[in-house]
């Protein structure tokens, strides 16, 4: 790593483009602080892993995770829908409002598709095309090659190329790039921890910036997919997005300094911080929605007969924790002035916040639950 040459920037008549050197090689490490960070990465994540294993219905809990991620990913890129607009239906969504929606809306598609196709697919060039069909389907980057690596320049910053805070390399090496990134994580003969291994994927995808638009979001959304991908994870419940949008100055400024200054280490260091800090906010997250589940137990049982019904509703808040009355009758296969007494009741015990004010069509909040991802 200490040789570590990050690239080169290369004449393109009016512009210089940056040509990052390829990865698919052996590697040593021999920093020891970066091996104290790693020994403590790999040990909250085995701790996040083993936790989520215990959480009954587990399945419940994935969905909010993936839709902090989303927003919190797409925040990223100056989108501004928060976690209780992204749980409205698109026609609950002031119009102004609904291309940013629909981001976050494919985020999580795309999130769900790709974990799936798992099943099926490698951790691939091809897995990663298939995701960013599905992130920018119907949405604003519609028009900029679904699915296809670019076959133009682009660039990062500035109203014109002549004036970009980045320029990537030319497109016509897309093709080697990717397939070096792809034989990287397959090279399993060349052993590198997959922790930096997947760092030093993300920090390569973004250099090379495959697509036209929504590489960040794809390239934050592999990390999680490579984890599971490579059975560090079970589930997919580590998320950095949330970590590298609190810290977004240090996120750009570290990917920049690699580039420039050649300092792969303070990347991995940042990296590994990151899955650390991320992890044990796993841990925290999973402990207090356990705590929750036998808080809101114990307040339903005062409902006698029709606390069956509530268990129901509460269930179906689990996983989407927005609400109205015609859900809550689906939920509790309940009648519609049944359901209106149910949530009457379950608004009195704090369980339920009513957050639109009309007097029809109004939204409740499961807003104790929300909060533990807020």
């Amino acid at each position: 790593m200490k040789k570590f040459q990050s690239g080169k920037y290369v004449q393109q008549g009016h512009y210089k483009s940056f040509q990052p050197s390829l990865i698919n090689r052996s590697w040593t490490l021999d920093n020891m602080e970066l091996i104290q960070l790693l020994g403590q990465a790999d040990r909250e994540l085995g701790r996040l892993d083993m936790f989520s294993g215990y959480i009954p219905n587990l399945d419940l809990f994935i969905r909010m995770h993936v839709l902090k991620e989303a927003t919190q990913s797409s925040k990223i890129e100056g989108t501004q829908t928060n976690m209780e607009e992204a749980l409205f239906e698109r026609e609950d969504v002031a119009v102004e409002k609904r291309d940013d929606w629909e981001e976050v809306q494919n985020y999580v598609a795309a999130m769900n598709e790709a974990i799936m196709e798992l099943q099926r697919l490698p951790f691939s060039s091809r897995l990663i095309r298939e995701t960013h069909a599905v992130l920018l389907q119907g949405v604003r980057g519609k028009n900029k090659q679904p699915g296809a690596f670019r076959e133009s320049q682009n660039w990062i910053g500035g109203a014109t190329i002549n004036d970009a805070l980045f320029v990537p390399p030319v497109h016509t090496s897309i093709s080697e790039l990717m397939g070096d990134i792809e034989q990287f994580v397959h090279n399993n003969p060349h052993y590198f921890p997959e922790l930096l291994k997947i760092a030093l994927i993300h920090y390569q995808f973004e250099t090379v910036h495959p697509f036209l638009d929504g590489n960040g979001r794809v390239g934050r959304l592999m990390i999680t997919l490579y984890l599971v991908s490579r059975g560090i994870l079970k589930q997919p419940v580590l998320y950095l997005s949330d970590f590298f949008e609190r810290n977004r100055t240090l996120y750009y400024d570290n990917l920049t300094r690699v580039r420039e200054k050649n300092d792969l280490q303070q990347w991995f260091k940042f990296f590994l911080v990151g899955i650390i800090e991320t992890a044990k906010n796993g841990i925290e997250t999973f402990d207090n929605i356990l705590k929750l589940q036998k808080e809101v137990e114990s307040q339903i049982q005062v409902l006698g007969s029709r606390a069956t019904n509530a268990r129901k509703v509460i269930h179906s808040l689990y996983q989407r924790p927005l609400t109205d009355a015609a859900r809550v009758g689906a939920a509790a296969e309940i009648s519609p002035a049944s359901a209106y007494k149910l949530i009457a009741d379950l608004e009195q015990m704090g369980i339920l916040k009513e957050i639109t004010g009309g007097k029809r069509g109004k939204h409740y909040l499961f807003d104790n639950y929300l909060k533990l991802f807020r």
